[in-house]
């Protein structure tokens, strides 16, 4: 059905085009016609002026001389002998052959513009005697070649019209023919079509082309279906390639040469679409899920908001590695950062902090917070925290915000967003759309939360559901994501790159081992330790099935276990049940004192998306003995990593670690686990550095730049419309309390509660706006600077 309809669609579009030049030709004949009725007429009214000339000029009745009558004036004379010419013409001209004569001459003319030059050289002798003009000389001949003229005997302007005979040849040719593949081969090759082509300054797209952009469009309706996405760069590499070389070979400009040979499809295609849309002159304007009310900010007020699920003191990498990141990106002085932290109430408080610690208000908090940061990187960070609402879900171990989290950043600092676990942070979002308040949002994903999810009841149904939702809202919110390493999820919009560092103080501790070591003092005085929250999803059932399956090759390895959880006494009469040489003790800081003399950090935990405890035993010259997975990859090009395939290669491991000394670290390798190195790497991954430089950048390579063609102007981007889709049902479907409940929200998350209100001096949710929102963000700005 294809293949007829195509030729159809290219036989209609010459037709088409032949109507409407044969429709202009009927409007310009009309024309000629409704003249040469005009000339006519005016050639009769000529003629009956003349009668009356005559008529006017006759003498009065009366009895005439005897003598012979004087001579008739010159002006009569001369009227007689033009009367006859006239008449001569007029009787041309009235011929009912004449028009018919007149448009076969001048049939393709789109104006008419008829010879009088005829006419002219009737009228006018061509020798002069005497002041009397001679008509007769010359007279047939003269109108003899005009009218060979009009029989069309000439063949100067026959020539001048090859194209249209030449059309006319195809289209018989298309008539003739009887195979509509054989008419599409043929007008797609045909000698008229590769004229037209050729006559463009940018070729046109081919279907090949166009499959293969409607390909890469479709990327996310097929990333949610299934389709993984080096499928459709195969098959969009395919589709494009035998163009792209086509292209190459043509005389193209030296920037178009060089983008289209840098070897990546996907740009290269987006540049050919956009190259002939701007030929055409189109400028895409926006769509329905287009904001255009975004903050514009100059190149000296930039502002970063790092959102994220949990605060100090909870000992989270939710809580810690946001609060680092924020004061390593405050150190520049190209953008000002806000750190937005969840607060609870004091019965969730309970719940949640160690040691029963609790905080009366958000300035205490605050405090704390600071304090505790400031001991450990050696500098004052100069960055503003702020809360949101949030409430702790039992179940979930973890925080859900209650309300809008986004309007608790003012549309003055809304420009960059960076969601610590965006997909945590909008499972329940029921506000304004993070891409369309920020100018640029970026995602970092910490959990592997299908692992956990996994290990539950009915854990394969969930973490089907959980992964088309956490695809769905990462599309809907995010504009770049980054995973700390690949074994999450594939995420849409996802590079994979670490860009966490450790603690300093960690380093620190390593610098000080390294140079006891150096002055001949023994460092490690203990054996092996694990560290972590004392869960089964953390390590600690792998942990017991290695250790009890080669308990006699390992007889007399002992294991000291630090952490503290939900499952510590079933993870601990387990090891009981199962003898092992286990040393249960109380969970506690890394940095403690306590831990610097063991030498090997065992974890074979392998649900972390990147273990943090991990960077930290390394940074101390520790070494490390882990699985070999995806979430450790970072970890293997420090030598002191030492990771296993099989629970024989984990015993060898072992073995290896206790009977040898960890290599001190190099300065490079420092620098690779530092803040610094971290911090440097998430401005490259997430494109920030072209964020916050771009109108830089863009005056020192305008030059280079200028005729580079801007692609997102061109045309609309099937991929934002699916996200502006997404993003509108999440909103619709969230607000639904019922749906809410059925998903596994905590009741009365949509907004934040009486409780809140109070503690963080809001207004009623039901009255809350965006205007007093920012009247009470300035307000508190205010009343901390008085």
């Amino acid at each position: 059905m294809a293949t007829q309809r195509q030729p159809s669609n290219a036989f209609s579009f010459i037709s088409k085009g032949w109507r409407e030049v044969r429709d202009s030709a009927d409007a310009d004949l009309q024309l000629m016609r409704d003249r040469a009725k005009s000339f006519k007429n005016l050639a009769t009214s000529f003629d009956r002026e003349i009668e009356n000339f005559f008529n006017s000029a006759a003498p009065a009745f009366s009895v005439p001389a005897m003598r012979s009558p004087p001579p008739p004036p010159a002006e009569i004379e001369f009227v007689k002998k033009l009367q006859p010419k006239l008449s001569e013409i007029r009787r041309a001209y009235s011929s009912p052959d004449f028009s018919k004569k007149v448009l076969e001459k001048w049939r393709p003319r789109t104006r008419i513009r008829i010879d009088l030059s005829a006419i002219k050289n009737a009228i006018v002798s061509e020798e002069v005697d005497e002041g009397i003009v001679d008509f007769e000389r010359g007279k047939r001949g003269r109108r003899l070649s005009f009218w060979e003229e009009l029989k069309g005997e000439g063949e100067g302007e026959a020539r001048d019209w090859e194209p249209i005979r030449a059309l006319k040849t195809r289209l018989k040719e298309f008539e003739k023919r009887s195979s509509s593949v054989e008419i599409f081969d043929g007008f797609k090759n045909s000698e008229f079509l590769e004229k037209l082509k050729s006559s463009l300054e940018v070729p046109p797209l081919d279907v090949p082309e166009l499959l293969a952009y409607f390909v890469k469009q479709s990327g996310p309706f097929l990333d949610q279906l299934g389709v993984r996405r080096d499928i459709c760069d195969k098959i969009v590499e395919s589709l494009y390639s035998k163009r792209k070389n086509q292209l190459l070979l043509q005389s193209l400009s030296g920037e178009e040469s060089s983008v289209l040979g840098n070897g990546n499809i996907n740009d290269e295609l987006d540049l050919r679409i956009a190259s002939v849309l701007q030929s055409t002159g189109h400028r895409y304007e926006g769509g329905f899920w287009t904001d255009h009310a975004k903050h514009e900010f100059s190149d000296n007020e930039r502002h970063v908001a790092i959102v994220t699920t949990a605060s100090l003191p909870w000992m989270t990498g939710t809580a810690v590695n946001p609060l680092f990141r924020a004061a390593y990106l405050s150190q520049s002085e190209k953008q000002k950062v806000t750190l937005l932290v969840p607060w609870l109430c004091k019965s969730d408080q309970e719940l949640v902090y160690p040691s029963n610690l609790t905080f009366t208000s958000p300035e205490e908090q605050e405090g704390y917070i600071r304090n505790w940061l400031e001991e450990r990187i050696g500098f004052k960070a100069d960055f503003k925290i702020s809360f949101y609402p949030g409430k702790f879900s039992k179940e979930r171990r973890s925080i859900i915000p209650a309300g809008d989290t986004s309007q608790f950043i003012p549309s003055r600092d809304a420009d960059i967003a960076i969601l610590e676990e965006p997909e945590h942070l909008n499972w329940y979002h029921h506000g304004k759309r993070w891409t369309d308040k920020f100018n640029h949002v970026v995602g970092i994903v910490h959990t592997n939360y299908l692992e956990y999810i996994k290990r539950e009841k009915n854990g394969a149904l969930q973490a089907f559901l959980v992964k088309h939702i956490n695809n769905w809202v990462i599309r809907a919110y995010c504009h770049k994501v980054l995973c700390l390493s690949a074994a999450t999820q594939d995420l849409p919009k996802s590079v994979v790159c670490n860009v966490h560092g450790v603690n300093p103080k960690f380093l620190k501790i390593g610098e000080k081992i390294a140079a006891e070591r150096e002055l001949g003092q023994k460092a490690f005085t203990k054996g092996a330790y694990f560290l972590g929250k004392m869960v089964w999803a953390k390590g600690y059932k792998e942990l017991i099935d290695l250790l009890a399956k080669h308990k006699a090759d390992l007889d007399g390895f002992k294991l000291d276990v630090f952490g503290n959880g939900e499952d510590a006494n079933e993870v601990q009469s387990a090891a009981r049940r199962l003898d092992l040489n286990l040393n249960f003790q109380k969970g506690r800081d890394h940095a403690d004192d306590s831990l610097h003399g063991y030498k090997v950090f065992i974890n074979p935990s392998i649900s972390d998306v990147l273990c943090t405890a991990t960077a930290e035993a390394l940074a101390m010259g520790k070494f490390v003995i882990c699985a070999d997975h995806p979430s450790n990859e970072f970890f293997r090009s420090f030598p002191n990593c030492l990771t296993y395939k099989t629970s024989e290669d984990f015993v060898a491991k072992v073995k290896e670690a206790l009977e040898n000394e960890p290599y001190p670290l190099t300065p490079e390798q420092r620098y690779q686990l530092s803040w610094e190195a971290a911090t440097q790497r998430f401005m490259e991954y997430s494109e920030l550095d072209k964020v916050l430089n771009k109108e830089k950048d863009g005056a020192n390579s305008s030059t280079d730049n200028r005729k580079l063609i801007a692609k997102s102007a061109s045309m609309p981007n099937l991929t934002e419309v699916l996200d502006g889709g997404l993003a509108f049902a999440h909103h619709c479907l969230t607000g639904n309390e019922f749906l809410r409940l059925c998903t596994g929200a905590i009741p009365g998350t949509r907004d934040y509660d009486k409780q809140h209100c109070k503690d963080l001096h809001l207004l009623p949710p039901q009255i809350m706006t965006s205007s007093t929102v920012k009247y009470l963000l300035v307000a508190g700005e205010i009343a901390l600077v008085l």
